[in-house]
């Protein structure tokens, strides 16, 4: 993982935020998927906050996407937010 990402979740009434810090590379991605799998299967919605991402790598970009499109449509709760909200749903690179 980079040494500077990070994780802040907080809950919500319709769910969960997730605000992302610092780099994003492939183990950053490895540790958002498990954040996002960790989070009860009935969440309503899961609102990702990408403003404090510095750089974000292209194969923890490619890590992340995979697993995006692996899970079929679900999705759909996940919404993102911020500055870099736009590069990190699949087929926005």
């Amino acid at each position: 993982m980079a040494s500077n990402f990070g994780i802040g979740i907080d809950k919500h009434s319709d769910g969960f935020g997730l605000k992302l810090e610092g780099d994003l590379d492939a183990t950053s991605a490895y540790e958002l998927i498990y954040a996002i799998k960790k989070l009860p299967e009935e969440t309503a919605k899961i609102s990702i906050c990408t403003h404090g991402l510095k750089n974000i790598h292209p194969f923890g970009l490619d890590v992340f996407h995979r697993f995006m499109r692996s899970l079929n449509g679900q999705f759909t709760k996940i919404m993102f937010t911020g500055r870099n909200a736009s590069r990190l749903p699949p087929g926005n690179s």
